[in-house]
């Protein structure tokens, strides 16, 4: 379940990335082994008989829209895991954990004087 939903998020565009943290940094190592990537990442899902409710945990690329963003994300989680598990999805809770700057890969820091 938390695969299909975490595959989903990542289809939006607007989604940079799942997670957040310290979740995050651990995934960050894991997702540079070969085969290591977690699709599981962020996403929390309570199963019962017939009905399912998730809880995400996103980052969005810096710019978006995070309502429009988190809209689509519902949707797309939500037409996933009911046309792949039959399942009815009774709640997508979606947490935007940070915001992803178009340089913040590449930042150095400042020297400093002293």
């Amino acid at each position: 379940m938390e695969k299909i939903a975490g595959m989903a998020a990542r289809d939006v565009v607007g989604v940079h990335a799942m997670g957040g943290g310290l979740a995050r940094t651990f995934g960050v190592v894991r997702d540079r082994v070969p085969g290591g990537r977690s699709v599981t990442r962020g996403v929390k899902a309570e199963v019962g008989e017939v009905q399912t409710a998730l809880d995400l945990e996103i980052v969005v690329d810096y710019g978006v829209s995070i309502a429009d963003v988190a809209r689509a994300v519902r949707e797309n989680v939500i037409a996933a895991v009911e046309r792949m598990t039959g399942l009815e999805v009774v709640e997508v809770n979606i947490a935007v954990s940070d915001v992803k700057l178009p340089d913040e890969e590449e930042e150095s820091p400042e020297p400093r004087l002293q």
